[in-house]
């Protein structure tokens, strides 16, 4: 039997995710990190982009997280998120038109143009598109 380590995935609306866990493998500031049984301690935070997830059984489910921290202890990971949900509850169609729209606004700026959020709404929206695709791509329809 393969080592474990326990996984709480929490949002500030609902936990999403919690039991024992071979690897998690999220994306960092610095890039992507995976995390199994006796990693060092550690805390980063988290890009918009997609939380793979491989269970005790074996089994992969994929997250899709919009920023957040994460956080390693001995015999834990958890992921303290803004917004989690499962790849599979992601709206294709809005994450599209979300970003169809960010970059229409970053292409016709006016005076009242606010390029941040504009830019951060582009960089959510092409994250779920990107987790979409990773599930897609491990269900063997990408």
């Amino acid at each position: 039997m393969a080592m474990t380590i326990h996984c709480d995935i929490v949002s500030a609306e609902e936990e999403i995710f919690s039991g024992l866990v071979e690897m998690l493998v999220a994306t960092g500031e610095m890039g992507e990190l995976g995390v199994g049984y006796g990693h060092a301690p550690l805390l980063t935070s988290l890009v918009p982009g997609p939380v793979r997830v491989v269970t005790q059984s074996g089994d992969e489910e994929v997250y899709y997280v919009s920023g957040g921290f994460l956080e390693v202890q001995p015999g834990v990971v958890s992921i303290l998120a803004d917004t989690a949900i499962r790849a599979g509850d992601v709206d294709e169609a809005a994450a599209e038109d979300a970003r169809k729209e960010a970059e229409q606004a970053l292409a016709n700026q006016s005076g009242d143009f606010d390029y941040g959020r504009a830019s951060a709404q582009l960089a959510e929206a092409a994250a779920q598109l990107a987790t979409l695709r990773k599930l897609k791509n491990r269900a063997g329809r990408g």
